[in-house]
């Protein structure tokens, strides 16, 4: 009974104990990338298509050597009349032998296949290093798209703060305005609109405390974490440096690095060796052949007899197919279409590869001027608060100048941590485009 009533106690006791908090971490933008390719479901994918992709071929390598086989039977045959030479003595050529075992070993190595394995291994070859060129693409990809996760974190974080202090700063004003109203320095219309603007500035509160729970799960879901981890952020933006390679070099520089362009290289190459294999059958098929048969009866022994034996024979295999209405003509020219089709892909994903650096590095240009701009402004907005603060305490300041000066102070802050996230990501896209 005793034990009853313990049990159920410490049941309600579970029931009733509020939820225990998510683990918490400490990360850097780059141990949340390495965390999140290690747990990719996508990436996982990507990388079982390279694997099959080399599979494939490895598959086709084989068929550049010999084959061996092997075939084994046992046959019951229903019993006939044996045929009988009558002459001077009666003779059984080929007599009725119901029980026939067998058992053949067999070897075939292609000699000359019009180019047609040889083409086959070579496009096999460049699909797998394409296959793996857009492994490496698709990691390069979600790894920005953590750092963007991360960065957007961190600018929810940043402006919540951001608006909390003016949240304070317009609860400081109202309760001075009060103040003045009880001094009769104050009308109730100048109360009313602080009391409208700190609403305002609780609404910004509010939206700002769901968007950073918001990103926090974003980011959480996008590395794989429980989406009720805390994770702190370890990274701060870095100062912006000046590019130290120019247009022209970067573009140069990403033409010979990026993987999607290295991927495209690699199918234009794979269509080349196609049209070889297209072209395969113009040209006759030449292969070794031997077998080692062991059999009874063996029907190279005649007459036949009940009893094992075992024979050999080897040679050399010609086939050509002489008329085939046009077939051959028509899979090359089906793949010189496709040859084509590969260059000009190649070549528009070469003139978009300049066109992407070219935005890229005019937005980190943009993005670092932002910054200097924004740290004016926030300058700028602080001293005029600061002017507008003081000539409202002593009287010759109006209500409205301070409360633009508060909406100025705000906005300016904010828009320096768009500035400082938008350098990041800036740089981050750049580095990305050039295949870093």
């Amino acid at each position: 009974m005793i034990r009853t009533y313990l049990s159920i106690l410490l049941l309600g006791l579970l029931i009733a104990a509020p939820a225990m908090p998510g683990e918490r971490k400490s990360l850097t933008v780059d141990e949340c990338i390495r965390i999140g390719l290690d747990n990719s479901k996508l990436l996982h994918a990507s990388l079982m298509q390279v694997q099959a992709a080399d599979a494939r071929s490895s598959e086709l390598n084989t068929m550049r050597l010999a084959s061996l086989g092997l075939v084994a039977s046992y046959t019951r045959l229903s019993e006939i009349p044996s045929f009988t030479i009558m002459n001077i003595k009666s003779t059984d050529l080929f007599p009725s032998i119901q029980d026939n075992w067998l058992a053949r070993v067999s070897l075939q190595q292609p000699l000359f296949t019009g180019f047609r394995l040889q083409s086959s291994v070579r496009a096999a070859d460049y699909t797998a290093q394409a296959a793996q060129y857009d492994y490496e693409r698709n990691r390069r990809e979600f790894a920005y798209a953590i750092r963007s996760a991360y960065w957007n974190v961190f600018q929810a974080i940043e402006s919540e703060k951001v608006i909390n202090e003016n949240v304070d700063q317009v609860e400081a004003h109202l309760k001075d305005a009060k103040n003045l109203r009880s001094q009769g320095m104050a009308t109730r219309n100048d109360i009313l609109r602080v009391q409208v603007q700190l609403s305002q500035a609780q609404l910004l509160q509010v939206q700002a405390r769901n968007a950073e729970q918001v990103a926090r799960v974003a980011l959480n879901n996008l590395i794989g974490l429980p989406l009720d981890t805390e994770v702190d952020l370890a990274s701060r933006p870095s100062p912006p440096e000046a590019e130290s390679q120019s247009l022209d070099a970067l573009v140069e520089k990403a033409i010979k690095t990026r993987p999607d362009v290295k991927a495209a290289e690699a199918r234009v190459k794979a269509a080349e060796a196609a049209v070889t294999l297209a072209r395969a059958g113009w040209y006759p098929q030449l292969a070794l052949t031997a077998n080692y048969t062991y059999a009874m009866p063996n029907p190279r022994i005649i007459p036949p007899q009940d009893k094992f034996y075992d024979t050999w024979d080897a040679g050399v295999a010609l086939s050509f197919d002489i008329w085939t209405w046009g077939r051959t003509s028509y899979q090359t020219a089906q793949a010189r279409a496709q040859l084509n089709q590969a260059l000009d892909g190649l070549s528009q994903l070469r003139d978009a590869v300049a066109l992407e650096l070219t935005q890229d590095h005019l937005d980190l240009m943009n993005a670092r001027e932002k910054i200097s701009v924004a740290e004016t402004g926030v300058r700028q907005a602080k001293e005029s608060h600061r002017v507008a603060q003081e000539g409202y305490h002593a009287g010759v300041g109006s209500n409205t100048d301070l409360l633009d000066s508060e909406v100025a102070l705000l906005r300016a802050r904010l828009s320096y941590t768009q500035a400082l996230v938008d350098c990041e990501l800036s740089l981050a896209r750049l580095r990305k485009a050039t295949g870093e």
